[in-house]
């Protein structure tokens, strides 16, 4: 994707989400943050909203608090559930992913998430 700077940081976005593993999940603030856009949660949602690829996989991304957000279309909230079960990863009774347990943090990165800051959630 060349053009628009909002087409390079979907690009971007896509990229960092591709390189999630099976069986992890990051947050929409965390993928922000990898991407270089501090603050830009709402962002990394709009972006995967647009998204037509396949093979980025979207589903493991979660809210600040684990949670599967809201879409457009409730039948997306059941195909994410079905895919993070497919993957081993587990919803809590509030349908909310483990961040201790599941989170990705990647190599070299540090948490990505730092206490207290909303841009990192």
């Amino acid at each position: 994707m060349a053009g628009t700077p909002r087409l390079r940081s979907y690009e971007r976005i896509y990229r960092v989400v591709s390189r999630i593993p099976r069986g992890r999940v990051a947050t929409y603030g965390q993928i922000a943050a990898i991407a270089g856009i501090p603050g830009g949660a709402r962002q990394v949602g709009y972006a995967l909203a647009a998204l037509d690829d396949t093979r980025v996989p979207w589903h493991r991304v979660v809210n600040h608090k684990g949670g599967i957000s809201s879409r457009a279309e409730p039948s997306f909230e059941a195909l994410q559930r079905q895919l993070l079960a497919r993957e081993g990863v587990k919803l809590d009774a509030a349908g909310r992913v483990s961040l201790a347990r599941f989170r990705w943090l990647p190599r070299g990165s540090g948490s990505h998430t730092p206490r207290g800051s909303r841009g990192a959630r």
